[in-house]
């Protein structure tokens, strides 16, 4: 039997290269669109502004969150799919996080 909750993560980089306030208005986006498909597990982690392995769309620095959440088994890919979508994200990953 399939489960009907389990526990992902997801890691997404935003870009700089818009205003601050632009940025913060995704984060909650993005906030409110697990939260009306799921539950946060944590507080939404905000890594900050880092330097990237390697450029992005002519940028070396991006504002890194992770979102921990649990959901439906189908809703991840649809949230991969809507950050990837997204401008002013440059790069989205959804994992499933197993447990120990």
């Amino acid at each position: 039997m399939a489960k009907l909750n389990e526990s992902y993560e997801a890691m997404v980089v935003f870009s700089l290269k818009n205003e601050e306030e632009e940025m913060r208005k995704l984060i909650e986006k993005f906030k409110g669109v697990i939260e009306r498909h799921g539950s946060l597990t944590e507080e939404v982690n905000e890594w900050g502004k880092r330097k990237l392995a390697y450029p992005i769309n002519y940028e070396a620095e991006g504002y890194y969150v992770l979102y921990s959440f649990t959901s439906a088994p189908d809703f991840p890919a649809e949230l991969n799919r809507r950050l990837n979508l997204s401008d002013g994200v440059l790069r989205a990953l959804v994992t499933t996080v197993t447990a120990k």
